[in-house]
């Protein structure tokens, strides 16, 4: 009896394990940092697991970039909206992720349009 109860406390351990996912950190647009033509990281090389409590990590030259989180209107029109959409401009801006789509524009000068420096993610719980 002793030994079934100590594997039923090793099976217990090994569930809550696996229940408890690690967060990960995701430097956007890799090596690149958040830059030009980095609309197509999240699925490039290879897809990209969101998970909801992970952070995106964006590194650029604040005094040439920003990062805005806007809705789908705002990503489609390159522009910041809601009028309340949050603003990042550190040039090393941590920002933890929650289950939805989320997007996330430069919106300094034509950045975001002409230059592709937008990306729109799927994170899943």
């Amino acid at each position: 009896m002793k030994l079934a109860g100590h594997g039923l406390l090793l099976v217990l351990l090994v569930l809550l394990q696996g229940g408890v996912a690690q967060s990960r950190e995701w430097y956007v647009g890799d090596q690149k940092g958040w830059t030009f033509g980095v609309e197509g990281w999240p699925n490039s090389p290879t897809f990209k697991p969101f998970r909801e409590g992970d952070v995106l990590v964006f590194k650029y030259d604040r005094a040439a970039q920003n990062v805005i989180q806007v809705d789908d209107f705002g990503f489609g029109t390159c522009t910041r909206h809601p009028a309340n959409a949050t603003v990042y401009d550190s040039g090393n801006d941590r920002i933890r992720l929650s289950r939805g789509l989320i997007n996330f524009i430069n919106g300094v000068s034509d950045n975001c349009y002409k230059g592709g420096v937008k990306i729109s993610l799927t994170v899943r719980p």
